[in-house]
């Protein structure tokens, strides 16, 4: 074997471990979502998130990315931006982490996600660390990690992947499977008046 396969096949090994790494590398099914607040933006305009606000209304999906403006997640905000009413028509808020501090956040928010959902700050990797979406080797990164929690905080599904095109559709296919299996509210009877 010459010197150059045996690069070659070092570096293919090497790849394989750091997907395989990646794909392990996000919370199990099952798992109670952190709970976490923080800055986020919604058409420029700067407010609090809460997760457990948000799951008062229905279903969240939340994603990460590595860093507004890059090629990749650009086209993961127009895909989600795309689908928001989609998301709405499943009862789910969509939100988006990274790095990124919030004035970036800003314009990211209007021009990329078109004013359409929110993207929220996690400045010091606090809420990257806590659903294991650091990219392994730039740990000050969020790794392109997607999620779905249902409304009593558990993780019902979660997609890692740089390649940003199937994320949207993964997390619009869970959510259709968790309506499809939620029970739907009992009906009240119908008052009856003496007469």
């Amino acid at each position: 074997m010459t010197l150059r396969n045996r690069l070659s096949s070092l570096a293919c090994g090497a790849l394989v471990a750091l997907m395989s790494h990646s794909a392990m590398a996000a919370l199990d099914v099952g798992t109670t979502a952190p709970n976490f607040t923080t800055k986020a933006s919604l058409g420029g305009q700067v407010f609090t998130f809460s997760l457990a606000d948000a799951l008062k209304k229905g279903p969240v999906v939340l994603y990460f990315y590595p860093a507004a403006f890059s090629y990749g997640c650009t086209i993961e905000a127009h895909d989600f931006a795309e689908a928001v009413d989609q998301y709405k028509a499943l009862g789910a808020t969509v939100i988006g982490v990274s790095h990124d501090d919030i004035d970036t956040l800003n314009k990211f928010s209007v021009s990329e996600c078109r004013s359409k959902f929110a993207v929220a700050a996690d400045e010091d990797q606090s809420i990257m660390k806590a659903y294991d979406a650091t990219l392994w080797l730039k740990p000050d990164y969020a790794n392109r990690v997607s999620y779905v929690i249902s409304t009593d905080g558990k993780v019902i599904y979660q997609y890692t992947s740089l390649n940003p095109d199937k994320h949207v559709a993964n997390t619009l296919d869970a959510l259709k499977k968790l309506e499809a299996t939620t029970p739907a509210p009992a009906a009240t009877p119908a008052a009856t008046t003496g007469g």
